[in-house]
This record gives C-alpha cells, sequence and structure tokens, in this order.
C-alpha cells in the first residue's frame, strides 16, 4: 500500500507476543491491501521488556504521513510509548491509542487499511473495549 496512510504499531514485552498479533491483524485485514504494520517487542537483547530504540525505528518505518497508531499491550510499554511522545522522538502525528492490544490491533489495522484517518483508527480500536463475548 503506498501513499499517505495510517501505519500501525504494535508494542509488547514479547517480541513473539507482538509479531503474532501482527500477523493476525494482517490476516484478518486481508482482502485488499493492507497497511504497514510493525511489531515492536522485547529488548534489544531479545528479552523480555521494551525497547524505546526498536519502538522509535518502527514507528519510522509505518509511518506513511497520515499519523501512526501505536498500541501497546501493558504497564512499561506504555510508559515507553509515552515518554517517546513528550521527547517528540516519534513522527509527526504518532498517538498512542487506548484500547485492548489484541482486539485494538485488529480494528486499527482493518479501519486504516480501509482508507480511514487517524481519528477513526483511534475510535475503532478504542470501540474494540465494547466488544462483548457474551
Amino acid at each position: 500500500m503506498s501513499g499517505p496512510v495510517v501505519g500501525i504499531v504494535l508494542v509488547s514485552h514479547s517480541a513473539a507476543v507482538a509479531q503474532s498479533v501482527a500477523d493476525l491483524a494482517r490476516g484478518l485485514a486481508a482482502g485488499g491491501p493492507v497497511v504497514p504494520v510493525a511489531a515492536a517487542g522485547g529488548t534489544a537483547d531479545d528479552a523480555l521488556g521494551t525497547s524505546a530504540e526498536r519502538i522509535a525505528a518502527a514507528a519510522r518505518e509505518v509511518d506513511r504521513g497520515s499519523g501512526v497508531a501505536l498500541l501497546a499491550d501493558l504497564g512499561s510499554s506504555v510508559l515507553t510509548v509515552k515518554a517517546l511522545l513528550v521527547e517528540d522522538e516519534l513522527p509527526p502525528g504518532s498517538r498512542l491509542l487506548d484500547a485492548p492490544f489484541l482486539e485494538g490491533a485488529v480494528a486499527a489495522v482493518v479501519a486504516a487499511s480501509a482508507g480511514a484517518p487517524l481519528e477513526a483508527v483511534a475510535a475503532a480500536a478504542e470501540e474494540a473495549y465494547a466488544y462483548r463475548k457474551t
């Protein structure tokens, strides 16, 4: 997919979790072009944790000019994204979404792949909190 679209970064304490959620979201959004999605999980030495460098690199990788939506799993991954935003270390238009990690990621990738702007991508991801399973 080329042109200005919203990129998605999935930040987890685990590289495997971030990559698996990215793969699932891409697969469920298939049927047309899928926006750029990057997994930013684990530390520089591939341990559990978060890496500001991996997150910033992933955001630059998916930036296509319409913003970058970042979803984080919990704790320090959220704090690291917030710090990067405050320190202006992410591309312009980057935004941390308040959404469940898996369901929000799928909703964000589907919405962005349909051409939605960042506000609509954020709304779709955040709406995932209301998904009922019973």
